[in-house]
């Protein structure tokens, strides 16, 4: 006998799917409003030390509640392919900030947003919708004009592109093998990689001399821009594709921006329309409807 595939099903997977999108947006959030943080703390400390100490503390306070739950074969592999390029990802970026302004790191940096679609594509011969191209395509112009970047092609820019490249191929590690372990298992071997990898490279970007507000910065940004956002991030990609997942980390300049601008640094006025322009690409792949599929009958 023939029926057609039980709608309450579609429904479940439907707010499944919403509370995987609301997770990783979640994250963006997190990780744009530590900006002014950050970038306080620096003055305190430098940026590879800071990222050391910050990863380490992270994956200090997330082992004990991380190994009390069930482990899965291949974890530490999986945790390992993500948190290599993760590492790479600020190693570079920090080394290309010594050479490039701020506001065109950041907008290299975000322009994972394009590089993901291209490595999802290579990586699983299949590529994204339509509106997934749409909305990365504006969400790329939107970050031009939020950050009122000009970037030229030196030394600096080629390492923040390999920064880019790095942080977007952890993005598309996570959507491979964020489904099979567990998201804080996950994240804590991944915090674990940034964390002891960082270390070394500290002693030669300033050494571990951290103020004290330094210090506190990095205890502040390792509890909310490291475990929570990262575990948020982890298992929202368990359920989103990495194009996506990309798309919706936009929200971290938009973020930024309005942090800034709450505490009084000005916005300017092509910014806002870069930050509306994130919003609306956002919208384009994640909002919209997607077209209808047929039920197809299913044999009972």
């Amino acid at each position: 006998m023939l029926q057609c595939t039980d709608r309450s099903a579609h429904a479940g997977e439907g707010r499944t799917r919403l509370c995987s999108q609301l997770a990783v947006a979640g994250a963006a959030v997190l990780f744009g409003s530590t900006f002014l943080v950050v970038k306080g703390a620096l003055s305190g400390a430098g940026p590879v030390p800071f990222v050391a100490v910050r990863f380490l503390i992270a994956a200090a306070i997330l082992a004990p509640v991380a190994w009390r739950r069930p482990a899965t074969p291949g974890e530490w592999g999986a945790g390992v392919a993500a948190g290599v390029p993760l590492l790479a990802g600020y190693l570079l970026q920090t080394a290309g900030l010594r050479l490039v302004t701020s506001s065109v790191s950041a907008f290299i940096t975000d322009l994972l947003v394009v590089i993901v679609p291209v490595l999802s594509a290579m990586a699983w011969k299949r590529w994204p919708r339509a509106r997934v191209w749409a909305g990365a395509a504006l969400a790329g112009g939107g970050l031009y004009l939020l950050t009122g970047a000009r970037p030229t092609l030196g030394l600096g820019e080629a390492l923040t592109l390999g920064c880019a490249l790095g942080f977007a191929l952890n993005l598309v590690v996570l959507a491979r093998v964020a489904s099979r372990h567990d998201p804080v298992r996950l994240t804590a071997i991944q915090l674990a990689v940034v964390g002891v990898g960082a270390l070394v490279p500290g002693f030669f970007y300033g050494g571990y001399g951290l103020s004290g507000g330094a210090l506190l910065a990095a205890l502040y940004t390792a509890v909310v821009a490291s475990v929570l956002a990262f575990v948020l991030q982890t298992w929202g990609q368990r359920r989103l594709s990495a194009s996506r997942a990309a798309l919706l980390l936009m929200l971290e300049p938009v973020t930024a921006a309005m942090v800034g601008l709450a505490t009084g640094v000005p916005l300017r006025p092509l910014a806002a329309v870069g930050a509306g322009l994130v919003l609306a690409g956002i919208a384009v792949s994640e909002a919209l409807p997607s077209p209808r599929r047929r039920l197809r009958p299913a044999r009972r």
